[in-house]
């Protein structure tokens, strides 16, 4: 049974939160030619910062948000679900912790970027209510800049 909460992720959560990234992120290394910025991140760095949200389900970590505050907007780093659990719904509730989380910070906007041979995630996002606002290489990476205004 699904009984999904989120809570700020700790030191424990690290080994967790770096299978689930390489597991949903790793698929995409043939197609970019390399792997996703995500697979390059200290996670326990950023967990110690406190920019990290886990999903989870009965205790197990099935997920993760990396929210970053900013002075004017949340900028939403990686998002990822277990395999296991992909397709559920669990993304689009992390999207919108991010939002509450924004709220809850006094910004009405987020901000994201994502690699533009993600197509998938494009229109995930898109019909998500995110606009593309830009396109630029970075980090030897072609990301596609989104961002969502919070009514």
């Amino acid at each position: 049974m699904l009984s999904p909460e989120i809570r700020p992720a700790q030191s424990s959560d690290v080994s967790a939160i770096e299978h689930i990234i390489d597991s949903a992120y790793s698929h995409y290394i043939e197609r970019i030619g390399r792997k996703p910025a995500p697979m390059n991140c200290n996670y326990q760095e950023i967990v110690n910062s406190g920019d990290v949200w886990v999903l989870t389900n009965q205790g197990d970590v099935i997920g993760l948000i990396v929210l970053h505050c900013e002075s004017n907007h949340v900028s939403v780093g990686s998002l990822a679900i277990a395999k296991m659990y992909q397709g559920k719904g669990l993304g689009k509730a992390l999207l919108a912790y991010a939002e509450s989380h924004a709220r809850n910070v006094g910004v009405s906007e987020l901000r994201l970027y994502t690699n533009e041979k993600m197509y998938e995630n494009l229109q995930i996002y898109s019909r998500l209510g995110w606009q593309e606002y830009g396109r630029a290489e970075q980090d030897g990476y072609r990301r596609v800049f989104m961002r969502k205004i919070l009514s």
